[in-house]
C-alpha cells in the first residue's frame, strides 16, 4: 500500500486501524461491510467528490481487497482519478486499475485511452506510471494499442534514462505476452544501438528486450553481436572503480555481464575476426579473474564473481571452437568439484556434462573421474548426485566404460529411488554401446535385473533378447547366465521373463550338462510360474511349448502342465486360450509341422536402440523459443489431400513396415494399436501422459448427385475454416468423439482417445464409394502448452470438380488433462501457492446457455477436470483440479467457477502452476457456459 501519514488520509488510517484492532473475523467483515456501505453511498450520492476523496475511498476498497474480500463496485471512480493531474491520485489510480480490473473488463478501452495520453506527456513521471501499468496487466489490446508507441519512447533522444529503462521492460512484458503483435520494423538498428548507451541501467534492460527479440528473430538482430562483444569488453578490463555506481562488492556490473554472456549464445561465433579475438580475450580474462584472490570474504563476493564465471564457461561450451578455452574452462569446473558450496558443486557438475560432448574437451573432463565418482558415493544432496550420474554417463567411451559402469551398477544398489530407473537406461545404454565382449553386456543387464529389477522397463529387457538373438556367439553364454541366475531364491520377474525367452530359444545349448537338463531347465521355471503376473505366465507357457519341440524327452511333463485346471479353466482368457491351443499342438502336430511352427526366432533388423529412444524421451533435448512455439503440436505433417474421384490422403510419417505399423518384439499382431475399434483391456496402455490418437471417418453420402446447393464446401470464415466448422471445433472441447463436419457429399466424424502413442498414420484406397467410410489416423503429441490447433485439408475431386473443405482438427490442450482427487485442506493449500498473477486468470461473463447444474457437471467432467465436492462452502460452486501433462513436465490447475443464477452470470476462476496455462484454459472454459 502506498504510504498514508505522507498524504494525510486520516480516514483511511483510522480504517486500518479499525481492522487491526478487530478481535475477530466476524468483527472484521462486520466493520469492512460498514465502509463499504459507506465508500457506496458516497459514490452513488455525492456528485462532488473531489480528486483526494477518490484517492481515500479507492484506497480503501485496495485495501480491502487485499486482505480478501470481493470488491465489485469502484472501478470507474479508480479510472477517473487517472485523468488527475496529481501524482499521488494517479498513482492510486494506476495502482487500483493494475490489481483489480482484468484484461476483459469493459473499462479497459477507457483505461488504454489514459495511458496513451500519460505516454504522450511531457510528464517523466507520468508516463513512468502508465508504463508500470501495462507492464502490469501486459493484455493483448494494450499490445495491439500501444505496441507502436512505446518503442517509440524507448528509443527517442528526449527519453529520459529512467523511463527508456521503463520502457524497455514495459517492451519486454508485451513480447512475451503477444510476440505475433509486437514488431520493431524500423526501430531495429536504434533498439541495437542501445547497448551503447552510457546509462548502464539503459543497457540493462535493452539487454533484456534484445535478447527477447533475437530468440523470436535473429537474423534480423544479428547486428548485436559486435555491440554486445564490445560492451562486455568495456566492463570486463574496467576496474570497479571505474564503474563504481555498477560495482556489486568489487564485481563490475556482474548482472549485465551475464545478460550480455547469454545474449551472445543466440548466435555462433563472431565471423569477423576482430570481433571474434575480442571476444575470446574477454572470456580470458574472465577466467584469469576468477583465479585472483577474492577481494571480499563477503559470500556475495563470491557469488557475483561465480555467476560471471559460469555464464563465460557456457559461452565457451555454445561456442565449442576453442580448444585452449574449452580446456582451460574445464580446469577451472575441476577446481569446483570438491568446492565447500553444494550449489558451486551442482553448477560445476551440469557445466561439465556439456564440456564432456565436446571432442576438445573431452579428454579434459575424463581427468575427474575419480572425483565424480567420489562425489556420486559421498554428495548428501540427490540432485548433484543425479548430476554426477549424468557426467559419468557424458564421459564414458570405450576406454573407461567398464569401470563407469561397475561404479554405476555398485551405487545404483544404495541409490536413491528417484534416480534408479534413469540410472537403469543409463547402464544399459554405455553396456550396449561400448561393449566389445558382449558377454559382459549380458552379466551388465542381468546384474541391473538382479540389483534394480523394479526400475527395468521392458525396453531393457526386449533390447537384451534382440542382441541375444542377433548374436551367435553369445547366446550359449547367455543361456548358461540366465540359468544360473534363475537359481537365487529371491528372483525378480523381469529376470523371469528374460530367462524364459533364452531358454526357450536356446536352452538346447546347456542341456548337455546335467545340471541344466532340460526337466532340470523346466522345474527351474515352472518354480517362478505361481509368483508370477498373467503377462508373465504366458510368456513361460511359450517357453513350454518351445521346451516340447526342443526337448521330446519332457513332453509328457509339460502336456501336465498345459492340461492341468489352473491353465484350462483359468480365469484370464489369454492364459486359458495358450494353454488349450498348445496342449492340442503338442498333441497332433508332427515332429516337422512342430519344428517349423516353433522353430528359433529370426535376427531382428537393426535400428536404433529403444532404450536410447526411451531416455531421448525422459530428456529431451534442448530447443530454442522459436523451435518450441512452432511445434506445440507434433503430428504427421499430413495435409489431408483427399479425392473422391480419385481419393488420396498422403501421410509422411516414419519408417514403418508393409502394414502401416512398426513392430517390436512385444507385439500382439492387433492392428488397432490405439485400441480406438475395440474396448480398451488390462494389457492396454494407460490413458493420459501427453499423447493422443485421433481417428477421423470420412463417409460419401450423395443424394441425387447434384451438390449445387451445399456440397461444395467453399466458403470460408473468418479464420480461414470452411463456414461452421469453428462452432463444431467447439463441441469437442468437451467430447472426444462426434461429426465434425457434414455436407451433401461428406460426413467428417472424429473419435479420440488420449493415451500413449502407439499407432501410425494409415494410408487408404483411391476411391470412396457411397456409403462407404475410410479412415485417418493421427497420432498427436503435447510438447508444451498451445492455443491454436492444427488445420487440415481435405481436397477431392466430384464430377470433375475440385472440393476443398479446411477444418481445425479437435485437438485442444485440456485434452491433455488428467482428472486430480484431494481434499479441502490440500486444495485450498495449493490454491494460495499459486498467487502470482500471471499464474492466475479470472472471467466474469453473461451464461450463453441455460444454468443446470447437472450439465454444467458433466462439460466440467468432459473437459479433463474433476469435481470435488464439499470444497466450497458456497454449495451451488464447481471446484476442480487437474494435471496437464506436457512432454516434458506436469503443470498443477486449479479452477473456480461460481454461478449467479439470478443474474444469469459466471464468475471463472483458473489458476495453473506454468505461466499462460491458466489463461488458455480460461478460454476454453468460458465459452461452454
Amino acid at each position: 500500500m502506498p504510504a498514508v501519514k505522507g498524504d494525510g488520509m486520516r480516514g483511511l488510517a483510522v480504517f486500518i486501524s479499525d481492522i487491526r484492532n478487530c478481535k475477530s473475523k466476524e468483527a472484521e467483515i462486520k466493520r469492512i461491510n460498514k465502509e463499504l456501505a459507506n465508500i457506496r453511498s458516497k459514490f452513488k450520492g455525492d456528485k462532488t467528490l473531489d480528486g483526494y476523496q477518490k484517492k481515500k475511498y479507492v484506497c480503501k476498497l485496495l485495501f480491502i481487497f487485499l486482505l480478501g474480500h470481493d470488491i465489485d463496485f469502484g472501478h470507474m471512480e479508480a479510472v477517473n482519478l487517472l485523468s488527475s493531474n496529481k501524482y499521488t491520485e494517479k498513482q492510486i489510480g494506476y495502482l487500483f486499475i493494475s490489481v483489480l480490473i482484468g484484461a476483459g473488463s469493459d473499462l479497459m478501452k477507457l483505461v488504454i485511452q489514459a495511458i496513451r495520453n500519460d505516454l504522450t506527456s511531457r510528464n517523466p513521471v507520468h508516463i513512468t506510471l502508465a508504463l508500470q501499468c501495462v507492464a502490469n496487466i501486459g493484455s493483448r489490446d494494450m499490445a495491439e494499442a500501444l505496441g507502436s508507441e512505446i518503442p517509440r519512447l524507448l528509443v527517442s533522444g528526449d527519453t529520459i534514462d529512467a523511463v527508456k529503462q521503463s520502457a524497455a521492460l514495459t517492451l519486454l512484458r508485451l513480447l512475451r505476452t503477444s510476440p505475433d503483435v509486437i514488431s520493431m520494423g524500423e526501430w531495429t538498428s536504434r533498439v541495437i544501438h542501445l547497448l551503447n548507451d552510457q546509462h548502464m541501467g539503459v543497457v540493462t534492460s535493452a539487454t533484456s528486450l534484445i535478447e527477447a527479440l533475437v530468440k523470436k528473430n535473429p537474423e534480423e538482430y544479428k547486428g548485436c553481436v559486435s555491440l554486445a562483444v564490445s560492451r562486455l569488453s568495456r566492463i570486463v578490463t574496467s576496474s570497479y572503480t571505474d564503474l563504481q555506481d555498477y560495482t556489486y562488492y568489487f564485481v563490475p556490473a556482474p548482472w549485465l555481464s551475464v545478460k550480455l554472456l547469454r545474449l551472445l549464445q543466440n548466435y555462433p561465433p563472431p565471423e569477423d575476426p576482430a570481433v571474434r579475438t575480442r571476444l575470446t580475450e574477454c572470456l580470458e580474462t574472465i577466467l584469469n579473474k576468477a583465479q585472483e584472490p577474492p577481494k571480499s570474504k563477503k559470500v556475495q563476493h563470491s557469488n557475483a564473481k561465480n555467476a560471471v564465471l559460469f555464464e563465460a564457461i557456457n559461452l565457451i561450451i555454445h561456442m565449442d571452437s576453442d580448444p585452449n578455452l574449452l580446456v582451460r574452462a574445464c580446469n577451472q569446473l575441476g577446481q569446483f568439484l570438491q568446492h565447500r558450496e553444494t550449489n558451486l558443486r551442482y553448477l560445476a557438475l551440469e557445466s561439465m556434462c556439456l564440456l564432456a560432448t565436446s571432442e576438445f574437451s573431452h579428454e579434459a573432463v575424463k581427468k575427474h573421474q575419480e572425483t565424480v565418482i567420489t562425489a556420486l558415493k559421498t554428495e548428501r544432496d540427490v540432485s548433484v548426485r543425479q548430476r554426477a550420474v549424468d557426467l559419468l554417463y557424458a564421459m564414458c567411451d570405450r576406454t573407461n566404460a567398464e569401470e563407469i559402469v561397475g561404479e554405476m551398477l555398485e551405487y545404483l544398489e544404495t541409490a536413491d529411488y528417484s534416480i534408479r530407473e534413469e540410472m537403469v537406461l543409463k547402464v544399459a545404454i554405455l553396456a550396449e554401446k561400448y561393449a566389445v565382449d558382449y558377454t559382459w553386456y549380458v552379466d551388465v543387464i542381468l546384474n541391473l535385473i538382479r540389483i534394480a529389477g523394479d526400475y527395468v522397463s521392458e525396453e531393457v529387457w526386449y533390447r537384451v533378447i534382440q542382441i541375444v538373438i542377433n548374436r551367435d556367439d553369445v547366446q550359449g553364454y547367455a543361456a548358461k547366465t540366465v540359468f544360473e541366475a534363475l537359481q537365487a531364491s529371491a528372483c525378480h520377474e523381469n529376470m523371469v521373463k528374460v530367462g524364459g525367452y533364452i531358454l526357450g530359444e536356446f536352452g538346447n545349448l546347456i542341456a548337455g550338462d546335467p545340471r541344466s537338463s532340460p526337466i532340470v531347465q523346466f522345474q527351474l521355471l515352472h518354480s517362478k510360474y505361481h509368483l508370477c503376473s498373467p503377462a508373465t505366465r504366458g510368456l513361460l507357457l511359450s517357453t513350454y511349448i518351445k521346451f516340447v519341440n526342443l526337448f521330446p524327452e519332457i513332453r509328457t511333463q509339460i502336456q501336465e502342465i498345459l492340461r492341468s485346471n489352473n491353465n484350462l479353466r483359468n480365469s484370464d482368457v489369454e492364459l486359458q486360450q495358450r494353454s488349450i491351443e498348445y496342449l492340442q499342438l503338442s498333441n497332433i502336430a508332427s515332429t516337422d509341422v512342430l519344428a517349423t511352427v516353433l522353430e528359433e526366432m529370426p535376427p531382428f533388423p537393426e535400428r536404433e536402440s529403444s532404450i536410447l529412444a526411451k531416455l531421448k524421451k525422459k530428456k529431451p533435448s534442448t530447443i530454442s523459443e522459436p523451435e518450441q512455439a512452432k511445434e506445440q503440436i507434433k503430428l504427421p505433417q499430413a495435409q489431408i489431400s483427399n479425392n473422391i474421384e480419385p481419393l488420396t490422403i498422403p501421410t509422411q510419417g516414419e519408417s514403418s513396415t508393409d502394414d502401416g505399423f512398426e513392430q517390436t518384439p512385444a507385439s500382439t499382431g492387433s492392428v488397432d494399436l490405439l485400441g480406438l475399434g475395440t474396448p480398451t483391456s488390462s494389457s492396454a496402455p494407460a490413458i493420459g501422459g501427453g499423447d493422443a490418437g485421433i481417428l477421423l471417418d470420412v463417409f460419401e453420402a450423395l443424394g441425387s448427385g447434384n451438390p449445387s446447393t451445399n456440397a461444395t464446401p467453399n466458403g470460408l470464415d473468418a479464420n480461414g475454416l470452411t463456414m461452421g466448422a469453428e462452432e463444431n471445433f467447439r463441441k469437442f472441447i468437451c467430447k472426444n468423439n462426434g461429426v465434425l463436419f457434414e455436407n451433401d457429399l461428406l460426413q467428417v466424424g472424429v473419435k479420440s482417445e488420449y493415451r500413449q502413442n502407439l499407432g501410425r498414420a494409415k494410408h487408404v484406397g483411391s476411391f470412396v464409394e457411397g456409403g462407404a467410410q475410410v479412415q485417418q489416423m493421427f497420432n498427436a503429441e503435447c510438447l508444451q502448452e498451445f492455443t491454436e490447433a492444427p488445420v487440415f485439408t481435405i481436397q477431392y475431386l466430384y464430377s470433375g470438380t475440385q472440393q476443398k473443405i479446411t477444418l481445425k482438427l479437435p485437438v485442444t490442450v485440456n485434452k491433455f488433462l488428467e482428472a486430480s482427487q484431494m481434499d479441502s485442506s490440500i486444495f485450498f493449500q495449493r490454491w494460495k501457492a499459486l498467487s502470482q498473477p500471471s499464474q492466475e486468470s479470472q472471467r466474469i461473463f453473461k451464461a450463453k446457455f441455460p444454468m443446470d447444474t447437472e450439465q454444467a457437471k458433466a462439460k466440467i467432467i468432459g473437459f479433463g477436470l474433476s469435481c470435488l465436492d464439499g470444497i466450497d462452502p458456497n454449495p451451488d460452486n464447481f471446484v476442480s483440479a487437474a494435471i496437464l501433462h506436457t512432454s516434458n513436465q506436469q503443470v498443477g490447475c486449479l479452477v473456480r467457477l461460481e454461478p449467479n443464477k439470478q443474474a444469469q452470470m459466471y464468475r471463472l476462476t483458473v489458476r495453473a502452476s506454468r505461466d499462460k496455462v491458466a489463461k488458455i484454459l480460461c478460454d476454453l472454459l468460458e465459452i461452454q457456459f
